[in-house]
């Protein structure tokens, strides 16, 4: 079975949510990673709600909240991330 490789600038944009509530956090606004390696740290959101607001993440130094790549579980119209791997 062949794996659908996404590029990063069709990732831009995108809404972000939570897989278990479904509540919307902000959009893909960048992207943290090693130069080096490419390996992917964060994912930057632009225009954070509230509710990601009260997760008290760590922030960039623009202010932006970052979302550890690890928590993302998908890819696609949105980008779907477990709450439970944010707390």
């Amino acid at each position: 079975m062949a794996e659908n490789k996404v590029r990063a600038k069709n990732v831009f944009g995108k809404i972000v949510i939570s897989e278990e509530t479904g509540k919307k956090y902000g959009v893909v606004g960048n992207f943290d990673f090693i130069t080096e390696s490419g390996e992917l740290l964060n994912v930057v959101v632009d225009g954070a709600t509230k509710s990601l607001a009260d997760l008290n993440l760590k922030a960039d130094e623009r202010g932006k909240i970052l979302i550890p790549f690890n928590a993302v579980k998908s890819i696609g119209d949105f980008v779907i991330v477990s709450e439970n791997e944010l707390v």
